[in-house]
């Protein structure tokens, strides 16, 4: 209740702060979530289980878009915002809590005047109070994280009832995973599932004036795409060393709805945790790099939303590494466009943030360069 009269607080003062500009404020929110829910012990390796129940509270500060850009109008209209997550995880035992700030976007899936249904999905980075750790903290009950910043992201989906212009009362499910991506040892993540009430309010309207313009039809183009990127990560031993990962793609994509891009290619990674390892430990002597490289194949999709992409991606290894015992991947990131034209030789440039998981347990977080022709 104390956290719930804190939101409500919040959101008071910033309306009767903000309520003066009513032009510019058209469409501005804010928003407040509390979830309940529990974690998730996807491995014998978390030595600690979780509580009966874990609490989030959400506040969450959303625009709805107008249409004033061509990717508003192709997206139906979505909300996009910036969101402040605390979890508390078991009450500072083992887990403590975290701080997470992410932006996100909202998606309509299907929309009606008072009931709408839609799905919510942020990335960003977070706090964790507490972490595994040797001398001089002793803290090695906590195997699921080994750093106290991580990657986090989020994901929701909402049926929101709207009271009146100003008010939206919504429930629905989340899911949040926090990990730092084998950046430090150890890394297996600490996912988070629930159910979550909430309520957002529009000190203007929630909804502008939207335009409407003819947009200009794009053609379903194929492209041809290299990326090259790195990751650093540990091997095995908390605070250890950090080695590079060298990471390659090749593919073929095309785009179709105008705000869209499917794509299938092909992937190469070379691991130098996994080739020092081989060398000091001499097994394969003489053939490490041959034992410490992958290779794979993968589909995915990535969402066009103007310059950024968010891009969802599925793998199958053709080969794998002497360290590596699974055979399905997949990386969720983003890509910002700093070329994106129609016509030229170059088409699009851009760099990249991806995160690369084996089911529930990141692997590495790859950042890098992409081209298409």
């Amino acid at each position: 209740m104390k956290h719930c009269f804190l939101l409500a607080s919040i959101i008071l003062l910033l309306s009767n702060a903000i309520a003066q500009d009513k032009n510019s404020l058209a469409g501005f929110g804010v928003e407040a979530n509390y979830s309940v829910g529990s974690g998730v012990v996807h491995t014998s390796k978390m030595r600690a289980g979780f509580p009966y129940t874990i609490n989030s509270g959400i506040l969450n500060f959303v625009q709805q878009t107008n249409g004033r850009k061509d990717w508003q109008q192709r997206r139906h209209y979505p909300l996009i915002g910036w969101a402040i997550m605390y979890t508390d995880y078991d009450r500072n035992h083992v887990y403590g809590h975290a701080v997470c700030i992410f932006p996100n976007l909202q998606i309509p899936l299907i929309g009606g005047k008072k009931v709408e249904w839609t799905l919510t999905a942020g990335f960003g980075v977070g706090y964790l109070s507490k972490r595994y750790g040797l001398y001089p903290d002793f803290d090695t009950l906590n195997t699921a994280i080994g750093s106290h910043m991580n990657n986090c992201s989020y994901f929701a989906t909402d049926i929101r009832y709207h009271l009146n212009k100003h008010v939206d009362l919504q429930m629905g499910m989340d899911f949040a995973h926090m990990s730092n991506a084998a950046f430090r040892q150890p890394n297996l993540g600490i996912n988070k599932y629930g159910a979550h009430i909430g309520v957002r309010y529009f000190p203007v309207t929630s909804q502008p004036e939207r335009i409407h313009t003819e947009l200009p039809k794009l053609k379903n183009k194929i492209y041809i795409e290299g990326k090259f990127g790195m990751a650093a990560v540990e091997q095995s031993t908390p605070n250890g060393p950090m080695y590079p990962v060298y990471l390659g793609s090749l593919l073929a994509s095309r785009r179709y709805a105008g705000k869209n891009k499917m794509f299938i290619g092909v992937d190469y990674s070379f691991y130098n945790n996994v080739y020092r390892f081989l060398l000091n430990n001499e097994i394969f002597p003489g053939h490490e790099k041959e034992h410490s490289w992958k290779s794979a194949v993968f589909i995915g999709n990535e969402f066009l939303i103007g310059r950024v992409g968010i891009m969802f991606q599925l793998g199958y290894y053709l080969k794998k590494n002497a360290l590596s015992d699974y055979i399905i991947y997949e990386k969720l990131g983003g890509n910002v466009y700093i070329v994106q034209r129609e016509k030229g030789v170059i088409k699009e440039f851009f760099p990249y943030v991806y995160l690369k998981t084996h089911s529930t347990q990141a692997e590495l977080v790859e950042a890098g360069l992409g081209i298409a022709f």
